[in-house]
């Protein structure tokens, strides 16, 4: 095959998001031991499930296009990985910690919808139905992962937000602290 044709393309995008599920497969599960809330660990746990359904999924095509999905190491999951590992290993607590992973989580799933959405046109240009088939099914599911951390945020970061404003409170000087240092001067 010619190194510069759109099949070959679609193959090299193919092995990079192959990569990409690989290495979720493995994020995943510390992600969800790093959450506090048992909806988002659920979620995680969730999602590692149809990722590896995701892989099994990229296998069929690649068996059906005689190639191989080995050889390409996906650097940008790389990155979005990392930078969860970081935030797993940041000194937040509770619903904050939640909010931060969630935040990385979504970069993830932003990643994997434009990664997906790309794989699913080049294999309907190149006439590639059930890959097309298959590659929508994946896409439909990170849209439907990414809104359900969306539904989630928004209750976790209000929690996150109310604990700050708590917080805000508690290190406030009182009228009477501050009545009491003026008196003192």
């Amino acid at each position: 095959m010619a190194q510069n044709t759109l099949k070959r393309l679609y193959v090299d995008e193919l092995r990079d998001i192959y990569d990409a599920e690989k290495q979720l497969i493995k994020a995943l599960p510390e992600m969800a031991e790093a959450a506090t809330s048992r909806e988002l660990r659920s979620g995680f746990e969730k999602h590692l499930e149809q990722t590896k359904e995701h892989a099994k999924r990229l296998e069929q095509i690649f068996g059906e296009l005689g190639e191989k999905p080995a050889g390409k190491k996906c650097k940008a999951m790389q990155g979005l990985v990392a930078e969860g590992s970081e935030m797993i290993e940041e000194d937040f607590e509770g619903e904050v910690k939640d909010a931060g992973l969630i935040s990385a989580a979504q970069r993830v799933e932003h990643y994997e919808i434009a990664a997906y959405g790309t794989v699913r046109n080049f294999a309907t240009v190149l006439g590639e139905q059930n890959a097309v088939s298959l590659l929508e099914k994946t896409l439909h599911e990170e849209k439907e992962t990414d809104e359900a951390l969306t539904e989630l945020s928004d209750g976790i970061n209000a929690e996150a937000a109310s604990h700050e404003s708590e917080e805000q409170v508690k290190e406030r000087p009182t009228t009477n602290t501050k009545a009491k240092a003026a008196r003192s001067r």
